[in-house]
């Protein structure tokens, strides 16, 4: 499997199946799921970041659970679009996941999702700091994941 165009990604997929997002952090992994219509990204969970086998082996389980046959993987370009040590290393691990699950993978930009998503918990759900660490990884995976069924709809101007 490899690393390829999110559109081709999103072209291969079969009739009701789902892309798993992932939101790799430094401690946690952050899992979305979109519905089998492609049109919305929902939180799924969160994955302690560790070895890439046993990583691997978690995310393949859901995506066998869920009906999911591709990802999608945040990547953290630089503010100016550049590709920096993170976004390099995030291109690393999501083509090492991709060998290691048998699952195509996509990259897409998720810069400042994130701190999109703290803004939103801080404005709206008012959690406290700890809750709102507990909820921003599969949310910020969820952010960043409807950000790429939006670019990606076939429909879209």
């Amino acid at each position: 499997m490899a690393i390829i165009n999110l559109n081709d990604l999103r072209a291969g997929l079969g009739r009701d199946q789902r892309l798993v997002g992932l939101d790799p952090g430094a401690k946690v992994i952050g899992v979305a799921l979109s519905d089998v219509t492609l049109m919305l990204a929902s939180p799924y969970g969160a994955i302690k970041r560790g070895k890439l086998s046993v990583n691997a082996a978690e995310v393949a389980a859901i995506a066998r659970k869920e009906g999911a046959a591709g990802i999608v993987v945040g990547l953290p370009l630089s503010m100016d679009g550049s590709m920096g040590p993170a976004a390099q290393a995030a291109k690393d691990w999501a083509r090492s996941l991709s060998e290691a699950t048998g699952l195509d993978v996509a990259l897409f930009d998720e810069r400042l999702s994130s701190a999109a998503v703290n803004r939103m918990l801080v404005a709206e759900a008012d959690l406290t700091r700890a809750k709102r660490a507990v909820a921003v990884d599969r949310a910020a995976a969820a952010y960043m994941l409807q950000a790429a069924l939006d670019a990606s709809r076939p429909d879209r101007p």
